[in-house]
C-alpha cells in the first residue's frame, strides 16, 4: 500500500472517543490525565491542539502553581518530573506603593513546605504530556478543530486534516489571551497591559514572592531560580502606552524604571531577559450546553493579580474529571456537565470577583487609597484573616 493510499484510509477512518478536549495546554492535559486516573480508558480520551509538542515544551513563560495545584499534579504522577525545576514560594509579601501598610504570608503558619511554586510553562506541559502518554491518551497534534456540530447523541468535530472525531462530550480548554477572544457574557477591559520578563537583583531574598500595588496596577516578582542563580519572574501591569515605552527602553533604563516602581527591597535590578507584553481583561462565561463545556481560560480569562488563572483552571479540570468518570457509562456524560456547572459556581465566582476587585481598586487613585494600606496592615496583624486569604490562594473556595 502506498503512502497516499494509507493516508486516504486514515482520513476515511471515523474516530470515536468518549471525551474530546480542545486544547492540550496544562488544563486540557490535566483533565485527560485525571480522567484516566479515575478509570476512563486513555484511548477513549482525545486531546486536540494546534501546536506541536515541541513548540509547547519550548514555551519559556513562567507560571505560578498554588499548593493545591501541586497536589493535583502529584495525583497523576506529573509532579515528580518537574519538582526539581520548580522554585518554591515560602513567603508572599504584599504592599501598596506610596502608602504605609503591608502583609506577609508565610508557609510556617500552614505547616506546608511551600505556599506555591514558580515553574516554566514548558516544564509543566512536558510533565503532563508524559502522564498522558503513560495513560494511553490519544493526542492529535498539530491539528485544529474546523467545525463542531452538537447533536442529541454526541458531538462531531471536523478536524482540519479532513477527519471527523465523534465524542460523547466536548471540552473547550483552549482559551487564548484577552484581546484575541470573542467577547463573553461578562467582559471588562482593564486598560492595562502586562509586561513580562525575568530579572535578577543585587540582593535577592530566596523563596519570597512580592505583590506590589502601584498607581497603574500590580507588579509581581516571583522567585524563579535558574542557571544564573536567583531570578524573578516579573509581571508588571501598566497602562498600554506605558507598556510600549517599557518595551522600547534599553535594558539599563528598563531596570532603573523597575527599581523606581518597586523600591529597594531587593537592592538594585541588574539583568533583564527579553520582554513581552499582553493586554489584560476579564472575559468569563460559565454557560454550557448539554454536551459541551469550557474550562480554564476558555471559561474565565482573569487578570493575573494573585496568580489565580491557571490554578482555577486546574480545579475545573479536577472536578470535571471526577464527574465525567462517574457519568460516562450512565448517561454519556450529560449529567456531569450540569453537575460541574453547579459545583464550580462558588469557587469560580469568588475568584472572578476577588481578582476583578483587586485589579480595579488598587489601580484607582481615588481618596480611599490610604485605607487600603491600613487594610494591609490590619491583615498582617489579624492572623485568622491572613490565613484565610492564603488558603484561598492555595486551594480556592472549598
Amino acid at each position: 500500500m502506498t503512502d497516499d493510499v494509507k493516508m486516504d484510509a486514515q482520513l476515511d477512518k471515523r474516530l470515536d472517543v468518549d471525551v474530546a478536549i480542545c486544547g492540550a495546554g496544562p488544563v486540557g492535559m490535566a483533565l485527560a490525565a485525571l480522567m484516566a486516573a479515575r478509570g476512563v480508558a486513555g484511548e477513549r480520551i482525545a486531546l486536540i491542539d494546534g501546536k506541536s509538542l515541541g513548540q509547547a515544551i519550548s514555551d519559556p513563560r513562567s507560571i505560578a502553581l498554588a499548593w493545591g495545584s501541586r497536589l493535583l499534579l502529584q495525583d497523576v504522577g506529573a509532579w515528580p518530573g518537574m519538582a526539581s525545576s520548580a522554585t518554591a514560594i515560602h513567603e508572599i509579601h504584599v504592599s501598596r506603593r506610596g502608602h504605609l501598610g503591608r502583609s506577609m504570608m508565610d508557609r510556617s503558619e500552614h505547616g506546608l513546605e511551600a505556599l506555591g511554586y514558580v515553574a516554566r510553562y514548558g516544564d509543566v506541559v512536558d510533565a503532563l504530556s508524559r502522564a498522558c502518554e503513560r495513560a494511553g491518551v490519544q493526542v492529535l497534534r498539530p491539528l485544529r478543530v474546523a467545525a463542531l456540530d452538537e447533536r442529541t447523541d454526541g458531538v462531531v468535530l471536523q478536524l482540519d486534516d479532513g477527519r471527523a472525531l465523534h465524542a460523547k462530550v466536548a471540552v473547550q480548554a483552549e482559551g487564548g489571551v484577552f484581546g484575541e477572544q470573542a467577547t463573553a457574557a461578562r467582559s471588562h477591559d482593564y486598560g492595562q497591559t502586562a509586561v513580562i520578563a525575568r530579572v535578577s537583583a543585587s540582593a535577592p531574598i530566596p523563596h519570597r514572592a512580592f505583590e506590589r500595588f502601584t498607581d497603574e496596577g500590580p507588579l509581581a516578582l516571583l522567585p524563579q531560580d535558574g542557571a544564573d542563580g536567583h531570578q524573578y519572574a516579573l509581571v508588571w501591569c501598566v497602562r498600554p502606552e506605558r507598556a510600549q515605552q517599557l518595551l522600547d527602553l534599553g535594558a539599563d533604563d528598563f531596570l532603573r524604571a523597575l527599581g523606581q516602581a518597586f523600591g529597594e527591597r531587593l537592592g538594585s535590578f541588574t539583568r533583564v531577559s527579553e520582554r513581552a507584553a499582553f493586554p489584560l481583561g476579564l472575559n468569563a462565561d460559565p454557560r454550557a450546553t448539554a454536551r459541551t463545556v469550557a474550562i480554564g481560560n476558555a471559561a474565565q480569562t482573569l487578570h493575573p493579580v494573585a496568580g489565580q488563572g491557571l490554578n482555577l483552571g486546574l480545579r475545573d479540570a479536577a472536578v470535571l474529571a471526577r464527574l465525567l468518570a462517574r457519568s460516562l457509562t450512565d448517561d454519556d456524560g450529560q449529567s456531569a456537565i450540569a453537575q460541574f456547572t453547579a459545583a464550580r459556581e462558588r469557587d469560580r465566582g469568588m475568584v472572578i470577583r476577588a481578582t476583578d476587585t483587586m485589579a480595579r481598586v488598587f489601580a484607582d487613585k481615588g481618596p480611599l487609597q490610604p485605607l487600603f494600606g491600613l487594610a494591609l496592615a490590619a491583615l498582617d496583624t489579624v492572623k485568622p484573616a491572613r490565613m484565610l486569604l492564603a488558603e484561598f490562594m492555595m486551594f480556592g473556595r472549598r
